[in-house]
């Protein structure tokens, strides 16, 4: 087979994803395998997309290969998707299949995200590897990315493809028109809505327009593709220690006082290829001056989507995870799918809400998850990721279990005394009232006040 590796990471040859997919080359000289380095590239891509053109057109099997950035593929990659799009080479059959390395952070939403892309194309998509950073150096690993191609090349010669996303239905969308009076702003909150916006975007201007009209309080906007990025994020660790970008575009202080300052954040972008226009992506990745913290905790957040989110799961889950994982209270999504101006008024009413009452909410399976990942492997790296480390003991992070001493002996204690026969015959049915009695004392007491 013609194997072409698209490798999407801005490190070019140095990136760890990119020894995986040499080590299958090395094992299987069989084949023909060409790299086009698409993420460090990127920039001389859009001025000239033929040898993207050619590489692609003489490829019977697309193999991606990138590092999973803030829940998807790195900006780089979202632009690559673009510039084919825009070509219209035509891709229909080849077979494509990807290769990632991360810690598992949302490593599932990015493989989605390429999936998506790639069954827009007419690809033939069979299931990728999810690697962590280091597996490529064990033998269970090296195991894993062998057994990956041989299972990749029977899927190409059987038909295992992964299923294509619901189409979403053709025609043109009718543009939604400002409606909403303006209110009066009673209220002294500061709202920022971050938006990718483009100028012809009739529909995302007028729902922005119909939200700070129906917001008590001010409301300004920072529109992304006005702000002057040298590139996207690099993956170069230069912040970890500094938290200053090696970039001297000035996005960290812009980030720092013109959007984190707020006292709630709205997101408000129009859906392409199952997310938005790379403009967004690259806010998303260079955010990562601020490392692993979740600096804006408990600050409320909200979207304005246009487009046909309902048929976006993987862009749902996203969504609510960036919120769960941030610790932020998500008061919803205003969409343009139907009664587009009730949704906005709604939204307007909750995010003021939330921000009145500093609402919040416990973390779901996305947050606790998310941070535990972010837990273990801030604690191995603090040596290098000092700022996050310093931050992640103020903030109480490093909850392990393991050093909850006492809990462990007292479930010991329990699990002793439950093993002898006697005590079992005498707890029968009387460790579910022992479990909540003290549950029954917090409601006494309410109801005692």
């Amino acid at each position: 087979m013609q194997i072409l590796i698209i490798n999407g990471s801005p490190k070019g040859k140095n990136s760890t994803t990119y020894q995986t997919a040499l080590y299958l080359q090395a094992l299987h000289p069989e084949h023909t395998f060409t790299t086009l380095h698409a993420g460090q590239q990127i920039k001389r891509l859009e001025q000239d997309f033929s040898p993207a053109r050619r590489a692609l057109a003489a490829a019977d099997l697309l193999l991606f290969c990138y590092p999973v950035y803030t829940f998807i593929a790195p900006y780089q990659l979202h632009r690559f998707f673009e510039l084919i799009k825009a070509d219209g080479i035509s891709l229909q059959g080849k077979f494509a299949s990807q290769i990632t390395t991360s810690k598992h952070f949302y490593d599932v939403t990015a493989h989605r995200y390429v999936e998506e892309n790639c069954c827009d194309l007419g690809l033939h998509v069979v299931r990728g590897l999810s690697a962590d950073m280091e597996d490529l150096l064990r033998e269970a690993g090296q195991r894993d990315a062998e057994n990956f191609f041989d299972q990749l090349l029977f899927s190409c010669r059987h038909g295992l493809f992964v299923t294509p996303p619901l189409a979403a239905p053709g025609g043109t969308r009718p543009i939604y028109h400002a409606a909403l009076n303006e209110t009066p702003k009673t209220q002294k909150q500061d709202v920022v809505i971050v938006t990718n916006c483009a100028e012809e975007d009739e529909t995302l201007q007028n729902m922005i327009a119909d939200f700070r009209a129906a917001l008590p309080c001010p409301s300004r906007v920072v529109n992304l593709r006005e702000f002057p990025f040298d590139g996207g994020c690099l993956g170069c660790f230069g912040c970890a220690i500094t938290g200053k970008c090696v970039y001297k575009d000035g996005f960290d202080t812009f980030l720092r006082q013109k959007i984190q300052t707020a006292d709630s954040f709205v997101y408000a972008f129009t859906i392409s290829d199952h997310y938005t226009h790379s403009s967004f992506k690259c806010f998303d990745d260079r955010q990562f001056c601020n490392g692993h913290r979740t600096v804006t905790h408990g600050t409320p957040i909200a979207y304005l989507i246009s487009g046909d989110y309902r048929l976006e799961p993987n862009l749902r889950m996203i969504v609510e995870a960036r919120a769960e994982v941030g610790g932020n209270y998500l008061c919803g999504v205003a969409t343009d799918e139907s009664e587009t101006t009730a949704q906005i008024q709604a939204l307007a009413e909750n995010l003021s809400f939330a921000m009145e009452r500093k609402l919040t909410r416990p973390a779901n399976f996305y947050g606790v998850g998310g941070m535990k990942i972010f837990r273990d492997l801030i604690y191995v790296m603090q040596g290098l990721m000092k700022a996050d480390h310093k931050f992640y003991k103020a903030n109480g992070i490093y909850d392990f279990p393991q050093k909850q001493v006492g809990r462990i002996w007292q479930m010991r204690l329990v699990g002793a005394l439950m093993a002898i026969p006697s005590i079992q015959k005498k707890a029968k049915g009387k460790m579910t009232e022992a479990i909540i009695a003290p549950y029954r004392k917090v409601i006494d007491q309410v109801k005692s006040s």
